[in-house]
């Protein structure tokens, strides 16, 4: 019999990741996944239904209030995309908020369903205003489902979801929203936000790993979706229905990435909830910002509508340097961070979430500041 190589799980070993997700994650919920399950084992059945009723009590609803979660194998992008094929329906028109990459993915997935849609775009560095959502609700009275991004990755902005969605509302129109990067290390409430679909992953601020996402929905508007998906594997109605039947997946389930995201959402209580959570990511955002400024560097967005999950940082204007270096630097010394996505400048990006603490954001800062010096390069 083999024994376990327990330097695998050194932590001391482990690189520290500063990026949006997936993340860095603790022992504990690494150990989580060393025992093997069984997709119709009792104990995962019912880690299933713990999940399920825990996502909706983060969220602030709850299934007696009408609401239901549904998770979905895959990737964040794939519960978006089982969300925005399955609930519209053929008579339906969807209109896409976009202000980055995650918001121009939605748009593609409408073109490569063929639903009917439109986007109203705004500039990468700017959030979607409600007035100019209302507007173009005025002006297109066919419009059924919007889509918008809560916290958009691509730059680290926040766009207003509660005042959004009161326009969404004054016009009856379903909401649907993307918090990928923000649910769990914000605090939402789905009903007070008055969103109808709200989409996230296991690997973003509940601190699991990778393996399957989730839509947080109204049952209301998640029944009408009956029939009308457009592909078998992300149908969301027959999903939900599945779970609702007999607790289990239509297809292999992720096993031990739910067994760790159940051990993630008990770390997330025992830290104080959202709400403490929410605060170290702010802090850890804080001190980042100070230090990073310190040294010369400025940010691509304005304060005002940047969120705490991940920062845009301006490449230094010195000629000499060079991101590929820069990154490789960090990384032998165990820091990742994250490479820029902007359209208009050149940017790179740091995360303040997952199981990173302000001593880390602190060692991370020395690292840069000694890398940069040791290049002599001037921010």
């Amino acid at each position: 019999m083999h024994s376990i190589n327990h330097n695998i799980l050194n932590m001391s070993q482990q690189p520290l990741l500063f990026t949006p997700g997936p993340l860095s994650t603790s022992l504990s919920v690494k150990q989580a996944m060393l025992k093997d399950m069984g997709s119709r084992d009792y104990e995962f059945i019912r880690a299933v239904k713990d999940i399920r009723n825990g996502l909706l009590r983060l969220a602030h609803v709850s299934k007696e209030e009408g609401y239901e979660c549904v998770i979905m194998q895959g990737s964040g992008t794939f519960a978006v995309e089982s969300v925005i094929s399955s609930v519209i329906g053929e008579n339906d028109k969807l209109l896409v908020l976009a202000n980055g990459a995650y918001g121009e993915r939605i748009a593609k997935m409408a073109r490569i369903h063929k639903l009917n849609h439109e986007v109203l775009r705004f500039d990468e560095d700017c959030i979607v205003t409600p007035e100019a959502v209302e507007n173009f609700l005025k002006e297109h009275t066919d419009i059924t489902h919007v889509a918008c991004i809560h916290s958009e990755t691509t730059t680290g902005l926040f766009n207003p979801i509660a005042a959004i969605g009161d326009v969404v509302k004054k016009y009856s129109k379903v909401f649907i929203v993307d918090a990928m990067s923000s649910f769990g290390g914000v605090v939402m409430d789905m009903k007070a936000m008055q969103v109808d679909f709200l989409v996230s992953s296991s690997n973003k601020c509940i601190e699991g790993v990778p393996g399957f996402a989730f839509a947080l929905c109204k049952k209301t508007e998640l029944e009408k979706a009956k029939g009308r998906a457009r592909s078998l594997s992300l149908d969301l109605y027959d999903q939900w229905a599945g779970l609702e039947s007999n607790g289990q997946f239509r297809f292999t389930p992720p096993t031990l990435s739910i067994m760790a995201f159940r051990k993630a959402m008990q770390e997330l209580e025992e830290e104080g909830g959202i709400e403490a959570r929410e605060h170290r990511y702010k802090t850890n955002k804080q001190i980042l910002d100070e230090g990073m400024h310190a040294m010369g560097f400025k940010q691509y967005l304005k304060p005002e509508i940047q969120g705490h999950i991940i920062s845009s940082f301006l490449y230094p204007e010195d000629p000499r340097f060079d991101f590929a270096d820069f990154y490789e630097k960090l990384n032998k010394r165990g820091l990742v961070i994250y490479p820029g996505k902007l359209s208009k400048a050149n940017a790179f990006r740091i995360g303040n979430i997952g199981q990173i603490f302000p001593d880390d954001i602190e060692n991370l800062l020395q690292a840069i500041k000694e890398i940069l010096e040791g290049d002599s390069i001037s921010v």
